[in-house]
């Protein structure tokens, strides 16, 4: 939430001229963050609102992703997010900031009710719905599992990471809005090449897509085909262009979850 009331989804329009176009006045860091993550204030036209600046040259050098490149797969995630039509990721853009070019995401605020989709929970006490994803111990050695709901916001979340190969879906990085939405936030390491998904939501692994993903896929693919490619090509390589295209067709055509990779890590680490 901000305190002009601009939500991502109603106000998406003027949250991208904001983004854009506001003067950002830094707050502070995000001192968990392994790259450089700032948040800041933005003012446009009466309105204002928070965000969050990764500047490029506060990205740390990866083995396996050229420098340089991650805020521009943080507004690829966006851009895709939008062609689903699920507006799953808040609206991020690649703009100058105090420290030089970067991603710019609008900030969410979480309620402070909000009720947690994916946590660490005593391996005796599963809520109703929820899937275990891994064992775990707590400092005295008692049993916890990190397990998430089994809810149609989170699957639709999943069906997004399997489209652009996210490497890194955290539990902290899944977000409750104040509209009872839920947000997918830090996406700097997708759209590889290579097959490198590793992510919490791991419950519907195998299972069926829901109708309403297989009709998105197809949908998706030829946006892919024009104009959401050419857009994409600003920001990815042409290499990482096609294996998204290709992925959003091997998706479609086994109508199911992607399974856990036998030769990459399953689950980020840390997972929240």
């Amino acid at each position: 939430m901000t305190s002009s009331g601009l939500q991502p989804r109603q106000d998406g329009d003027a949250a991208l001229r904001l983004l854009r176009d506001g003067p950002l006045d830094l707050e502070g860091r995000l001192v968990d963050a392994s790259n450089t993550t700032l948040r800041g204030i933005l003012t446009l036209d009466g309105a204002t609102a928070r965000c969050v600046y990764k500047p490029v040259r506060g990205e740390r050098p990866l083995w396996d992703f050229p420098d340089g490149t991650l805020a521009g797969r943080e507004v690829s995630a966006y851009l895709v997010s939008q062609a689903t039509g699920w507006d799953l990721v808040p609206p991020t853009v690649l703009r100058d900031g105090p420290f030089g070019p970067g991603s710019c995401q609008l900030w969410i605020d979480e309620p402070e009710d909000a009720e947690p989709l994916v946590g660490f929970v005593p391996a005796e006490a599963l809520p109703p719905r929820w899937f275990p994803i891994a064992a775990a111990r707590d400092d005295d050695g008692a049993a916890y599992a990190l397990a998430h709901a089994d809810d149609p916001r989170l699957a639709r979340l999943a069906v997004l990471d399997a489209v652009i190969n996210n490497a890194d879906r955290k539990g902290g990085h899944v977000l409750v809005g104040a509209d009872d939405r839920i947000y997918g936030v830090d996406h700097g390491v997708s759209f590889h090449v290579e097959s490198k998904l590793r992510t919490v939501l791991w419950g519907w692994a195998g299972r069926q897509l829901p109708p309403d993903a297989v009709e998105m896929l197809g949908a998706l693919a030829g946006q892919v085909a024009g104009p959401l490619g050419a857009e994409l090509a600003d920001h990815l390589t042409i290499s990482e262009v096609a294996e998204l295209a290709a992925r959003i067709d091997r998706l479609r055509d086994t109508g199911r979850f992607p399974q856990p990779p036998e030769d990459w890590p399953a689950v980020p680490w840390p997972p929240m």
